[in-house]
């Protein structure tokens, strides 16, 4: 099974590919789509195009995308869910599911603790998946979320999925 992890961020947005062979994660390839200051549209077109490079690159199966939360600032808050639309929209035009996570969801699944810190998340992927060095904060976190989807997420026996049904990707 191969999965493509996704942290989303209008600046910075975070993708991970990883294998789950048995009971174990291999590393493929990780990264960051950076957007620079400008029009909103090019920004998110800019996520949309490097996101669908990656798929047809890597081929992955499924998709593990980390949820927005809200925050003090809504402007912020909807920028990012705009971000993350074009994320998932990447998935959805190539027929990916789409699995959605919380950050507190991830960070137990990696590292056992819901409120971990960033460099607890990076240190905890790196000896997951034997990386030499610890990947960047947004790719690490995007590999965090593919682990997370492996440990247990949609589509992999962890997750009972009766009584849902599928609608353009997505669990509803």
């Amino acid at each position: 099974m191969r999965i493509l992890g996704i942290d989303p961020g209008l600046r910075i947005t975070g993708f991970g590919v990883i294998d789950k062979k048995g009971g174990n994660l291999i590393y493929i390839s990780s990264g960051c789509v950076k957007t620079s200051e400008g029009e909103l549209p090019a920004r998110l077109k800019l996520i949309l195009d490097n996101l669908n490079e990656v798929i047809i690159q890597y081929q992955p199966e499924q998709v593990a995308i980390e949820q927005v939360f809200v925050n003090i600032n809504p402007k912020s808050t909807l920028l990012l869910g705009q971000a993350r639309g074009a994320a998932i929209c990447a998935a959805v035009m190539n027929n990916l599911i789409v699995a959605e996570y919380t950050a507190l969801q991830v960070k137990q699944a990696v590292v056992g603790n819901g409120h971990a810190k960033k460099d607890q998340v990076q240190e905890m992927v790196m000896r997951l998946l034997s990386l030499a060095s610890s990947p960047s904060v947004d790719a690490a976190d995007a590999l965090a979320c593919a682990i997370c989807h492996a440990h247990g997420g949609l589509g992999l026996g962890g997750i009972s999925i009766t009584g849902y049904r599928m609608k353009r990707g997505r669990l509803i």
